[in-house]
């Protein structure tokens, strides 16, 4: 009994490591980053990409629900060492499989949380990894020829599993990822 223990934690280890490798190998980063207006609205649009591995995409397609958290913060540069913080934004994407329907249900928060069901896992991947036309501030928060700092990040939010999971798949939290920020600096 005791050495059936010891292979059975031993296996778990072995498959803890085979999961753990790729997911570390890979970073991801935000690109395709554009910033426009609107006739009242800042927008901004980004993609995450290298965010999906193996493991969670197979964690996804087992029901696991799953969430990107967005960070976009706007500044006026006042000068070297004084930045006025004109915006502080947090957007959520989740991702969750419905196995009885074979359906994706993707929620966006800059949507009102409305679900987006979609029967492809490569156009729930995009819609989670997208942030399009986020209205960051109305224009009129904005000063005609003063700087400004957008900085963005995108993190994986940690994988809240049932309790009776924690101790067999606790290598989970091996592919958490966080981007770095990535700041653009404009003129309005």
């Amino acid at each position: 009994m005791e050495k059936a223990k010891k292979t059975l934690l031993t296996i778990i280890v072995l498959i803890a490591t085979q999961w753990a490798v790729p997911a570390q190998a890979q970073q991801a980063f935000l690109s395709d980053i554009v910033i426009t207006n609107v006739e009242d609205h800042l927008l901004v649009y980004f993609t995450v990409k290298e965010c999906f591995t193996p493991e969670m995409n197979s964690a996804i397609e087992s029901g696991i629900e799953t969430s990107f958290t967005f960070f976009v913060k706007l500044y006026e540069k006042i000068d070297l060492s004084i930045d006025n913080k004109v915006t502080d934004l947090e957007v959520k994407h989740s991702i969750k499989f419905d196995s009885l329907k074979k359906v994706y249900e993707v929620r966006l928060s800059e949507r009102e949380n409305k679900v987006i069901t979609v029967k492809d896992f490569e156009e729930a991947k995009k819609l989670m990894s997208e942030v399009i036309a986020l209205k960051v501030t109305p224009l009129s928060n904005l000063r005609e020829g003063a700087d400004y700092q957008l900085q963005m990040m995108a993190e994986l939010d940690k994988i809240t599993l049932p309790f009776y999971l924690h101790y067999v798949l606790f290598f989970l939290s091996l592919w958490d990822f966080e981007t770095d920020w990535h700041t653009i600096d404009f003129r309005y």
